[in-house]
């Protein structure tokens, strides 16, 4: 069998509700337990400070949160989605999958900002690893619907590609600059590679399937 899609033996020890405690964690540690920035410098990701050995802020980055609003509505999409991937996948595979694609998204973003000379800008926030496991939700859901703001009602897969797509636009146009747009989609497309390489299923078909 081919070592990259090797299957975990299935467990479930809420793995989404640990992730959720530890960035509350880290969170009030930023408010009220450290001096100034300090945490918050430590761990959000500058590719100024990765380029002088911060290698680690690549995976970091995504614990740490802006305000309090960024981080209720990150983790409140954790644990709506999370909570029923990690049951599909079982917590093993839906850590590997939520930690990775995280990671690659925090480690694309790097290059992308010394691409474009952003050397001291601070990359910060759950949100590339919560866009992969909105995509993961709809590929393995894809007849749940969703209610936006509690009254539209939306297939899974129309939410996230609709999502995708404004992030998409917005990155272009420039909107909502303040928004690291490009994370949220790299989030997405290596959630999208995850599914090719370790399920050898193509995700479109996941989605578009009734």
């Amino acid at each position: 069998m081919n070592i990259l899609r090797r299957p975990f033996r299935y467990s479930y020890f809420n793995a989404t509700l640990i992730l959720i405690g530890l960035n509350i964690l880290i969170f009030l540690g930023q408010r009220f337990f450290f001096r100034g920035n300090y945490l918050t410098l430590l761990l959000a990701m500058t590719p100024a400070a990765v380029l002088n050995g911060g290698i680690w802020q690549l995976f970091s980055y995504m614990f740490v949160h802006a305000s309090p609003s960024h981080i209720f509505f990150n983790m409140f999409g954790l644990f709506i989605f999370g909570v029923q991937v990690e049951q599909r996948m079982g917590s093993r595979e839906f850590l590997l999958f939520y930690l990775l694609t995280g990671t690659l998204a925090g480690a694309f973003s790097f290059v992308f900002l010394l691409l474009t000379g952003s050397y001291w800008t601070i990359l910060l926030g759950a949100s590339g690893a919560i866009f992969a496991v909105e995509l993961a939700f709809a590929c393995f859901f894809p007849n749940t619907l969703i209610y936006i703001w509690g009254i539209l009602p939306l297939r899974a897969p129309v939410m996230v590609l609709g999502y995708t797509g404004l992030e998409l636009f917005f990155s272009i146009t420039g909107y909502r600059s303040g928004t690291a747009h490009f994370t949220h989609l790299a989030g997405f497309a290596f959630a999208w590679l995850y599914f090719l390489v370790r399920y050898g299923q193509n995700p479109w078909k996941l989605l578009t399937r009734r």
